[in-house]
């Protein structure tokens, strides 16, 4: 179980990082104002300032309010959904990297639609293996938009 009060720190926290992060990197291209007017970094700077001090606040209001927010945020069964749904995803970036997009989106589609939502394989294999070659044909070749490939396209020689 997750309080909304430990939920509300955590992303306060997560998105506090983010706008330091920002602002840090900002000051990679100068803050100030060069002859031409602000330099590059300055309108990301005061961006990532501003995010941060958002969640300072958010971190101070949840610190005052601790006491009215204990309500249940996630139960055990919600945060069982989401890691269901997102362990295949990283899985899906993670294949992608490897075996390219195309691969990577047959592979997620069957396991989604026949571990998942319980599809009958071979729907699920029609499915699976209709999708990239859609996207292929209209991307790649309508489009010509290249996504990133793979060993067996290489084979292929797509």
């Amino acid at each position: 179980m997750i309080s909304r009060f430990h939920a509300e720190l955590a992303t306060a926290a997560a998105t506090a990082a983010f706008g330091l992060v920002i602002a840090v990197g900002a000051t990679e291209f100068g803050i100030g104002w060069g002859g031409a007017g602000p330099e590059p970094g300055t309108f990301p700077f005061y961006i990532g300032l501003l995010i941060t001090a958002a969640s300072l606040g958010t971190l101070a209001q949840s610190a005052v309010q601790r006491g009215t927010l204990g309500q249940v945020f996630l139960t055990a069964g919600q945060v069982k959904s989401i890691i269901r749904f997102v362990l295949p995803f990283v899985a899906f970036v993670a294949v992608s990297v490897f075996l390219g997009l195309y691969v990577a989106t047959a592979l997620y589609m069957f396991g989604t639609l026949a571990l998942q939502r319980h599809y009958r394989w071979p729907t699920a294999a029609a499915i699976a293996l209709g999708l990239p070659l859609f996207l292929y044909l209209v991307l790649e070749w309508a489009f010509q938009v290249s996504l990133m490939k793979g060993p067996l396209e290489a084979a292929l020689g797509l």
